[in-house]
């Protein structure tokens, strides 16, 4: 059964399209000005269960562009001020929280420690965010990476593409650099600003 709190997305769905998303699994890596937004939009959208990953702590320059940055988070690490922020969008989701910096050993025993229907990449650190695109490659779970919109003040130059087509954007470049070394030319969704 729908919760009466999906009922608008229940309309703009369907009964099982809703229900479908209720039975995924999505993992949040980076919950940044990218990371914490999207963490919340998975939630409200109705996904069922969510795992969300950062070792940071709220920052008051955060306040401008990140949702768990306020003056009463200041301090308090990200993942767990998003945690409360997510549980009091949907009481029934269910939530692993990782305050850690996933780093190559551990990238590899989170993404084996269930099973993700889908991961969403908002990294901001290089080597971090290109081993953790491989390994979801390598693994088969389906990936969008957040690229570079940083100073960008254009929304309408967000793009959607694959790692390939990316232009005119420096962590792009190096991104696809790192990951062509690795043998890894196209087949990452990505969203960046050029």
């Amino acid at each position: 059964m729908v919760p009466y709190w999906l009922s608008r997305t229940q309309l703009l769905l369907d009964d099982e399209k809703v229900t479908n998303l209720m039975s995924k699994h999505v993992l949040v890596v980076g919950l940044g000005g990218v990371g914490g937004i999207c963490a919340e939009m998975i939630a409200r959208a109705g996904v069922g269960k969510m795992t969300i990953v950062d070792a940071d702590t709220v920052d008051l320059s955060n306040c401008n562009r990140q949702i768990p940055a306020l003056h009463s988070t200041a301090g308090k690490p990200k993942a767990s001020v998003m945690a409360e922020r997510l549980k009091d969008i949907n009481p029934n989701l269910q939530l692993i929280i990782l305050e850690e910096y996933l780093k190559e050993p551990r990238t590899k025993e989170v993404l084996e420690s269930d099973h993700f229907d889908y991961a969403v990449d908002c990294i901001d650190t290089l080597s971090p965010k290109v081993f953790f695109i491989k390994n979801c490659v390598e693994m088969g779970i389906p990936i969008v990476s957040s690229l570079g919109a940083g100073g960008k003040v254009d929304p309408l130059q967000v793009t959607i593409t694959d790692i390939a087509e990316t232009k005119q954007c420096n962590l792009a470049k190096y991104v696809r650099k790192k990951l062509n070394k690795l043998g890894l030319r196209s087949g990452v969704t990505v969203v960046f600003s050029p």
